[in-house]
């Protein structure tokens, strides 16, 4: 009778040094390299590879790779991403914060919730504060929303349109709770502000609505004076 030969079972010796092989692609000068090394420690996960990823993240410059670091990072145990991920909040480095971030908005523990801060939410740099709007809304614990909302509102009228699209988005994301902020937003006396508002609540009632039909609807009706519903 003849026999089918098994493949061998993989060593720990053999794990260890297909992470470390996968660590060290991680530095090659190609990103296609860089993506097969994070996509092989994904498949693969080992605990050593944790702050290595979390190292990488800050300072990768490709898109696709950052997001298979993030995703290498999710197949790992959170007993050991989120203290690495919550330490990056504290990064001088804005890519290690926002990259922390979006990777904590995909894990969704909301154990970490208290790591996301005002201060992160109001950051200096538009894709940290993007990247903190949309973890914040995962994250928010339940009886949260309006204390949130409030907070996002102060950042109304902020950046160009990417930015405002993204907090808009994040403040139709908590639903009506989102309303009483809005309103006291558009009552503020900085004509950016209240335009953006009016948009965001616009987008609230009518979900379909394009942000740049809303925004412009909004300008229209801030330009004429208004600051109520009737203009939109």
């Amino acid at each position: 009778m003849t026999t089918t030969k098994q493949p061998a079972a993989t060593t720990g010796t053999e794990q260890g040094t297909d992470a470390l092989r996968a660590l060290r692609a991680l530095e090659d000068g190609r990103p296609s390299m860089r993506l097969r090394a994070a996509l092989a420690i994904g498949t693969t996960p080992d605990p050593r590879c944790v702050e290595p990823l979390v190292e990488r993240c800050a300072i990768e410059p490709e898109f696709l790779v950052r997001d298979m670091l993030t995703w290498a990072l999710t197949r790992h145990p959170v007993s050991l991403t989120l203290p690495a991920l919550v330490r990056e909040l504290r990064s001088e480095r804005a890519q290690a914060r926002s990259q922390a971030l979006h990777t904590l908005s995909k894990i969704g523990d909301r154990q970490v919730w208290p790591a996301i801060t005002r201060a992160l939410l109001s950051d200096a740099d538009d894709e940290v504060a993007r990247s903190a709007w949309r973890t914040a809304v995962v994250l928010v614990p339940e009886g949260e929303e309006p204390v949130l909302a409030e907070v996002l509102a102060t950042q109304l009228g902020r950046g160009e349109r990417e930015t405002q699209l993204s907090l808009s988005r994040a403040l139709v994301a908590l639903g009506d709770v989102a309303e009483p902020a809005l309103h006291a937003a558009t009552m503020s006396p900085d004509p950016s502000l209240r335009a953006h508002a009016l948009a965001t609540q616009g987008l609230l009632r009518e979900p379909d609505t394009g942000f740049d039909f809303a925004i412009e609807e909004a300008k229209r009706v801030v330009a004429l004076g208004g600051s109520g519903r009737e203009g939109l």
